[in-house]
Protein backbone atom coordinates (compact mmCIF):
# COMPACT_ATOMS: atom_id res chain seq x y z
CA UNK A 1 0.00 0.00 0.00
CA UNK A 2 1.31 3.41 -1.30
CA UNK A 3 2.48 6.08 1.83
CA UNK A 4 -0.05 8.74 2.02
CA UNK A 5 1.08 11.93 1.06
CA UNK A 6 -1.16 14.21 3.34
CA UNK A 7 1.18 13.35 6.35
CA UNK A 8 4.69 14.18 4.63
CA UNK A 9 2.47 17.28 3.54
CA UNK A 10 1.29 18.07 6.87
CA UNK A 11 4.98 17.88 8.48
CA UNK A 12 6.93 20.29 5.40
CA UNK A 13 4.54 22.85 6.31
CA UNK A 14 5.02 22.93 10.08
CA UNK A 15 8.24 22.78 8.99
CA UNK A 16 8.66 25.57 6.93
CA UNK A 17 6.01 27.64 9.01
CA UNK A 18 8.80 27.05 12.01
CA UNK A 19 11.96 28.00 9.78
CA UNK A 20 10.35 31.30 8.82
CA UNK A 21 9.59 31.87 12.25
CA UNK A 22 5.79 32.63 12.49
CA UNK A 23 3.52 31.28 14.89
CA UNK A 24 0.04 29.00 13.27
CA UNK A 25 -1.56 31.94 13.76
CA UNK A 26 0.65 34.28 12.08
CA UNK A 27 0.84 32.10 9.09
CA UNK A 28 -3.34 31.71 9.06
CA UNK A 29 -3.29 35.25 9.80
CA UNK A 30 -0.64 35.93 6.47
CA UNK A 31 -3.02 32.94 4.47
CA UNK A 32 -6.59 34.53 5.36
CA UNK A 33 -7.32 31.09 6.80
CA UNK A 34 -8.48 29.90 10.79
CA UNK A 35 -6.01 29.10 12.89
CA UNK A 36 -7.30 26.26 13.96
CA UNK A 37 -7.78 25.10 10.00
CA UNK A 38 -4.12 25.66 10.63
CA UNK A 39 -3.22 23.39 13.09
CA UNK A 40 -5.55 20.43 11.81
CA UNK A 41 -3.85 20.73 8.22
CA UNK A 42 -0.51 21.20 10.18
CA UNK A 43 -1.57 17.49 12.30
CA UNK A 44 -2.83 15.97 9.03
CA UNK A 45 -6.19 15.93 10.97
CA UNK A 46 -7.69 17.71 7.93
CA UNK A 47 -7.12 17.39 4.35
CA UNK A 48 -5.69 20.73 2.77
CA UNK A 49 -7.46 21.89 -0.51
CA UNK A 50 -5.36 22.98 -3.56
CA UNK A 51 -6.49 26.47 -3.01
CA UNK A 52 -5.59 26.77 0.64
CA UNK A 53 -2.53 25.09 0.15
CA UNK A 54 -1.19 28.33 -2.50
CA UNK A 55 -2.80 30.36 0.70
CA UNK A 56 -0.41 28.71 2.93
CA UNK A 57 2.07 28.83 0.45
CA UNK A 58 1.87 32.39 -0.14
CA UNK A 59 1.62 33.42 3.40
CA UNK A 60 4.97 31.08 3.58
CA UNK A 61 6.57 32.74 0.94
CA UNK A 62 7.08 29.80 -0.89
CA UNK A 63 5.34 28.01 -3.77
CA UNK A 64 2.49 25.21 -3.70
CA UNK A 65 4.57 22.83 -5.83
CA UNK A 66 7.96 23.42 -4.05
CA UNK A 67 5.94 22.72 -0.88
CA UNK A 68 4.25 19.75 -2.65
CA UNK A 69 7.73 18.38 -3.73
CA UNK A 70 9.41 18.29 -0.20
CA UNK A 71 6.53 16.40 0.42
CA UNK A 72 7.23 13.99 -2.17
CA UNK A 73 10.55 13.56 -1.11
CA UNK A 74 9.90 13.12 1.97
CA UNK A 75 7.82 10.33 1.73
CA UNK A 76 10.08 8.76 -0.69
CA UNK A 77 12.51 8.67 1.82
CA UNK A 78 10.49 6.97 4.34
CA UNK A 79 9.59 4.15 1.65
CA UNK A 80 13.19 2.74 1.19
Amino acid sequence: MATRLSPALANVIRRTREAVGISQEELAHRAALHRTYVSLVERAKRNVSVDALDRLAGGLGVTASALVAEAERARSRTRR
